[in-house]
């Protein structure tokens, strides 16, 4: 190590720097250093730089990046942490600073990290939700009170009880409230409450301190009692500002005892005054409503009064429209008589009965104009076939035949059909004729052909 110290020479910054830094790193290579965190920085490097301080120097401390994944604490301006590492000091700025390798809290902090712990378990598993609280009742008649007799908690407590005189029954369950073993009695005097014929309302009732005073009211066998209470539990724990797990836990918080005393005791002077203050509104109330009824009932004696003419007009009107009512049915019904005669009758000649007859009657009339026209038709037909008959037998070939006429006929083309002879050249000598007389025919043979 170079002794610039004991030198008269001039020396630069640089040599007085490097010699402090020489010094600091190797007398205090490691160091443990207990202090508050503030001004803590996280820059997009993802390093810590805070300065870590007390009542009389602060100094400056990073954690670098890389080391921050052994430090299991999440790191706030505030926290008194102890810090392990080495002194460094940054030559170009001349600064000097602890580079930090571990941290934890110190003191006070691990209590609040077992206090942050144990109020995530427990609101993890539905302690603190709020359908599970119960609710308060307003006027209880029977108070246990779970505090240490001889505290001023329980004191201010039974002042303000005294003050509101109120016929409210307190009963002490005498337990310590800290120090060893003081949560397992808190515990076992909420699990006795439950037992305790008339009891309404558990209270657990402290005075102020500091978080280890207050400590018992911590414990997770203290909140596993006030969760299984029947009964409902209110806290007056400390000062306002002193929040414990047992307040997270229980159905109801105060912040002090005697705010709980004046939470859970009806002020019975203000009580009674409310009450007299009621009854004076009840019967102002009452009185009116009578009087309201009185002005009702006459006005509805004066409107009955009225109401005997108005009564005899409508009967008048009633009996008038009875006889108009009579008279309407009467009409009515004898209209209706009339459509139905009218309806009957139509209705006969439309009986299938009726019509058949009627139909066979006109099938029949039908039948003998139908006999009597084909009658006429044969008649006329028959003589105008004579008619044609005897017209016809007038230029018949049989007539002709019988007045000694013949017809000369002869065969003729492959169907050998018959074909008359009308003059002598259609016939060739040889050639075979049939003659048609009138009774009978001749089959007879051309010997001679004379044409004229």
């Amino acid at each position: 190590m170079m002794n610039t110290l004991n030198t008269p020479a001039i020396l630069t910054v640089s040599q007085l720097t490097a010699a402090i830094k020489d010094i600091l790193e190797t007398e205090y290579r490691f160091v443990r250093i207990c202090g508050e965190i503030s001004n803590l920085k996280i820059p997009f490097s993802g390093h810590y730089y805070f300065t870590l301080k007390d009542a009389g120097a602060q100094i400056r401390a990073v954690l670098f990046k890389q080391q921050k994944r052994f430090v299991e604490l999440n790191l706030q301006d505030g926290q008194q942490v102890v810090v392990f590492g080495r002194i460094s000091v940054y030559e170009p700025r001349g600064e000097y600073q602890v580079v930090i390798d571990s941290v934890e809290l110190y003191g006070i902090g691990n209590l609040l990290r077992e206090f942050e712990q144990l109020k995530r378990k427990l609101a993890d598993k539905g302690y603190f939700a709020a359908e599970r609280k119960r609710p308060v009742p307003p006027y209880p008649g029977k108070i246990i009170v779970i505090t240490s007799p001889t505290g001023a908690a329980i004191q201010d407590f039974l002042k303000i009880v005294g003050n509101r005189k109120s016929p409210v029954h307190i009963q002490i369950l005498p337990v310590k409230v800290q120090g060893k073993g003081a949560a397992a009695e808190i515990a076992g005097a909420i699990e006795r409450a439950q037992g305790i014929a008339g009891a309404d309302i558990i209270v657990l009732c402290r005075g102020g301190g500091s978080i280890e005073d207050l400590w018992a009211f911590n414990e997770e066998i203290v909140a596993e009692a006030i969760h299984r209470s029947v009964l409902p539990v209110v806290t007056g724990i400390g000062h306002e500002v002193d929040f414990t797990i047992a307040d997270f836990c229980a159905d109801f918080r105060c912040p002090t005892p005697t705010g709980a005393a004046e939470k859970l005791v009806p002020d019975a002077d203000m009580l009674r005054r409310h009450v007299r203050s009621l009854q004076a509104s009840l019967q102002l109330r009452v009185e009116r409503k009578i009087h309201f009824l009185e002005q009702q009932l006459l006005h509805h004696k004066k409107m009955l009064g009225d109401m005997r003419n108005v009564f005899n007009s409508l009967e008048f009107r009633l009996n008038l429209s009875k006889v108009h009512l009579l008279q309407a049915v009467y009409a009515c019904l004898q209209a209706k008589e009339q459509r139905l005669q009218l309806l009957t009758r139509s209705l006969q000649k439309e009986i299938p009965s009726n019509r058949i007859e009627l139909q066979e009657q006109r099938v029949h009339l039908l039948v003998s104009q139908l006999k009597n026209h084909m009658q006429r038709t044969l008649e006329r037909k028959q003589a105008a076939l004579a008619e044609q008959a005897t017209l016809l037998h007038g230029v018949s070939p049989l007539a002709t035949l019988a007045r000694g006429y013949a017809i000369v006929r002869k065969r003729q083309g492959e169907d050998a059909t018959w074909r008359v002879v009308a003059r002598a050249r259609d016939a060739r000598v040889g050639e075979e004729l049939n003659v048609l007389l009138q009774d009978g025919q001749l089959d007879c043979v051309v010997t001679k052909s004379e044409c004229g």
